[in-house]
């Protein structure tokens, strides 16, 4: 092989080499960082790009993908209670403007620096504003802490070249003496939620039982005066349709030149058969005496006068 040949093949190496340095291909979702003698040039964008051989490098190669960190430390409540916390942290590139790819290119050494500062400063502003909070309000404050951190962090983090897309607090537990007395707190304010609950029950069942039971006594009241009404009315009736029958068989017996005093001993023995039929007990007792047969006598010659009137009222 000749010098001449030597020669050839040794230019065609550096061009071949100057050819493939000169074209750089980014990634979609990546952007490329170009120095100059380690001084700030330009940026490339995804696709096929030119740059000069031996004199513009790539620095950096920034992904512009949402990116996720898991977070897990330890605060202190206000009244000293510990709180532990696991947290998921998704953050980005702000844009891909210009100044935010260099803010993110040169503001920390690596990846590793960026993410120990935005860490701590995730839980130094948890830990600071859970300070000024009492352990009994951290967990319903779950939705504050996050807005309080989001707040916090979005001015320092647009500085670097990032922004905070979403904070999620996935876990907050405290110290197994603690966890045990809220769940005993818990229990005691269910309990006593029951007790009153049930007390309102009984007392409700007893007020609706005091009223149906008042319903029904005046229901009862009303039906049994309405039952009296009834049979004063029928005992009324009963007399009427009586003394009507007797001043008929009165007169009949007038008419006929009778005793009419033998109606009075007939519904005197019509009552004692009555009450011998209906009545609940074995035996009736008659006085039998001389005076009480006088004074029924009495009785009954007293009625006939009256029945005597009766008639000769009607005849007139």
């Amino acid at each position: 092989m000749g010098t001449g040949q030597i020669t050839f093949f040794i230019i065609a190496f550096i061009v071949l080499i100057i050819i493939f340095t000169s074209f750089v291909s980014v990634k979609q979702g990546t952007i490329v960082v170009i120095t100059v003698f380690g001084k700030y040039r330009r940026i490339l964008t995804p696709g096929l790009n030119f740059k000069l051989p031996f004199i513009e490098n790539v620095y950096s190669k920034i992904s512009i993908q949402n990116r996720s960190v898991e977070l897990e430390f330890q605060a202190v409540t206000f009244d000293q209670a510990n709180v532990y916390f696991k947290a998921m942290l998704l953050y980005s590139v702000l844009d891909q403007q210009e100044e935010t790819i260099k803010n993110v290119a040169f503001k920390f050494v690596d990846e590793r620096n960026l993410m120990q500062a935005l860490i701590r400063t995730v839980e130094g502003s948890i830990r600071a504003f859970v300070a000024t909070k009492r352990q009994s309000e951290v967990l319903i404050l779950r939705r504050d802490i996050v807005e309080h951190v989001k707040e916090q962090l979005d001015q320092i983090l647009e500085s670097w070249g990032y922004h905070l897309q979403d904070l999620q607090l996935n876990d907050i537990t405290f110290d197994d003496v603690i966890m045990k007395s809220m769940s005993q707190v818990v229990a005691s304010n269910n309990l006593k939620a029951a007790a009153e609950n049930e007390g309102q029950a009984l007392l409700i069942t007893k007020t609706k039982a005091a009223e149906a039971e008042g319903n029904a006594i005046k229901i009862s009241a009303q039906a049994e005066r309405e039952a009296a009404q009834l049979r004063g009315q029928g005992i009324a009736l009963f007399r009427e349709e009586v003394a009507r029958g007797m001043t008929v068989a009165a007169k009949e017996m007038a008419e006929a030149n009778m005793d009419t005093s033998v109606i009075m001993f007939t519904m005197w023995t019509e009552s004692i058969k009555h009450f011998a039929e209906n009545s609940q007990g074995n035996v009736i007792f008659l006085d039998g005496s001389t005076d009480q047969m006088q004074h029924t006598l009495k009785e009954m010659m007293s009625l006939n006068l009256l029945q005597n009137d009766v008639v000769k009222g009607v005849k007139k």
